[in-house]
């Protein structure tokens, strides 16, 4: 059997910046998280953790879409190196901040700034879509990407949290700030894939968040970010609490570990049903998966159902970004796609906070109540907009292409 994964990687200098592009967006998982671990304990308050990475994660879900629209302006380099500088410096003052306990207005400052990250999967996926556009390989391309995801998840979080704890409370963050540099230096220094600055076409200069099934994706991806974070605090917490601390950062691994293997093998299928269809299972499963949480109440047996919650989100995400590219003109592509990354930055802004606030407030295993609310919500509004999001709604001479000029 012919392996696609094998296809796609034949195309010249992808390999080069897949790689890179894996180690430039390990600090997505590992900055917010890593911001909780090392506030935690140098400030030793879960709101201020949770507030602070909730100020970091919500201003780069803003700000990310705003940054892409530049780059498909502007191009690439242009735009991803002087924000990246801005996020790196950010971060270094971040940590700086924490450990010399300066003013707390301080770490919300840097927190800020720290949110002109550019958003490394928008910028490489739109490079997939420029060697493979309107061609099945861009769809295992996709699935590579989503599983890449979970990876970083799997690595990033799980690393973030255990540096934090077996060195010292900032070590997360440091490395965080090292790869996000190290990544995207490699990765923009592969000038041959970077997409062509493409015309504005089809009327298409305004925002693709005025397109229905753009709105419909960014705000069901909300309230799926939102039980990320609040697994990750929520576990933090509990492990703490049941005085295992350096278990936060095997459960939080094994989070994406089963959602990485199944989507490996949706990629490898290519899946006939609709797209909205299958994203629509997806977060069934999303939602479903949630329930068992509340009644973890060891270790091991939170990593299991943490395990099990995690299984749909590869396929949710592979499916998301395939509507995506489907639904938005292709000189506005990295802007797409990063709002479906910024409905995910949202969510993991306010479930951080909404999670903090809930641990501290009623104990640790209510933190997973945000979970259930969060999944509930985000399955109604997948189901309800199962008639918009059909791809077969798409005409790129019609109405759907064609984005209200600003």
């Amino acid at each position: 059997m012919r392996n696609p994964y094998s296809d796609i990687f034949r195309a010249p200098g992808t390999k080069g910046f897949a790689a890179a592009a894996f180690i430039a967006r390990l600090p997505i998982a590992m900055a917010p998280i890593g911001i909780v671990a090392m506030l935690s304990q140098t400030h030793g308050e879960y709101w201020l953790a949770g507030a602070v990475s909730a100020t970091y994660a919500l201003v780069n879900a803003f700000l990310s879409p705003q940054v892409s629209r530049l780059v498909d302006r502007l191009g690439q380099s242009a735009i991803a190196v002087p924000t990246t500088l801005v996020s790196v410096l950010s971060f270094a003052a971040l940590i700086a901040a924490a450990n010399q306990h300066w003013p707390i207005w301080t770490l919300f400052l840097a927190a800020l700034l720290a949110a002109a990250m550019p958003s490394i999967p928008a910028l490489v996926r739109a490079r997939w879509t420029e060697i493979f556009r309107n061609r099945p390989e861009l769809y295992t391309a996709f699935a590579f990407e989503s599983a890449a995801d979970e990876l970083v998840y799997v690595a990033g979080a799980s690393l973030s949290v255990g540096l934090s704890a077996a060195l010292f409370p900032e070590a997360g963050m440091v490395v965080s700030t090292l790869l996000l540099a190290l990544g995207s230096v490699a990765f923009l220094l592969q000038r041959s894939t970077e997409p062509p600055v493409r015309p504005a076409e089809q009327a298409a200069t305004g925002s693709v968040i005025r397109l229905r099934p753009v709105q419909i994706i960014t705000f069901a991806l909300i309230f799926v970010g939102a039980t990320f974070a609040t697994t990750e605090v929520t576990t933090v917490a509990i492990t703490k609490q049941l005085g295992q601390p350096e278990a936060a950062s095997l459960v939080i691994g094994v989070y994406a570990l089963g959602s990485f293997v199944l989507g490996i093998i949706v990629g490898a299928l290519n899946l006939k049903a609709p797209l909205q269809r299958q994203l629509a299972v997806a977060v069934a499963v999303i939602a479903l998966t949630t329930l068992p949480l509340l009644f973890a109440g060891t270790v091991p047996t939170l990593a299991v159902a943490v395990f099990v919650s995690g299984v749909a989100i590869s396929p949710t995400f592979i499916t998301a970004f395939g509507l995506i590219e489907r639904h938005v003109p292709p000189a506005m592509l990295t802007e797409g796609v990063t709002w479906v990354t910024t409905g995910i930055g949202i969510g993991m802004a306010l479930g951080s906070f909404a999670a903090g606030w809930m641990v501290d407030t009623f104990g640790p295993q209510s933190g997973f109540f945000v979970s259930v609310a969060a999944g509930a919500v985000a399955l109604a509004t997948v189901l309800a907009g199962q008639r918009r999001l059909a791809t077969s709604d798409y005409d790129p001479d019609g109405d759907e292409a064609a984005v209200p000029a600003e």
